[in-house]
């Protein structure tokens, strides 16, 4: 399985260690919402809401190095409107590995 990592962090901070701080201070607070408003969608059944969600969450995806998971929460995403759940289980791993990773920084 794909794991979390800094490699698209530090090619994009490029040495700047403020703006590192900024950029991970930001998915350190974003990143949970995001995650409780995908579940509580979820539990809602709100289409809209549970793909705008993972469109949110795709970017924080990115952002951890996960380009595997990136491509599986688009796909995700697009499927959602279709009330196709199949890759669900798969997006909710990723976002485990996300907030164990998270923990760590």
């Amino acid at each position: 399985m794909e794991l979390p990592n800094r490699s698209y962090i530090d090619s994009l901070c490029r040495g700047d260690k403020a703006f590192e701080e900024r950029l991970l201070a930001v998915i350190k607070t974003e990143f949970p919402s995001e995650k409780e408003v995908y579940y509580n969608a979820l539990k809602a059944k709100n289409l809209a809401e549970i793909a705008e969600a993972v469109h949110k969450l795709k970017h924080k995806i990115s952002i951890l190095g996960l380009e595997k998971g990136y491509a599986l929460a688009a796909q995700y995403e697009n499927e959602i409107l279709d009330e196709n759940f199949d890759h669900s289980q798969s997006f909710e791993k990723i976002l485990d590995s996300m907030t164990e990773y998270l923990k760590t920084l």
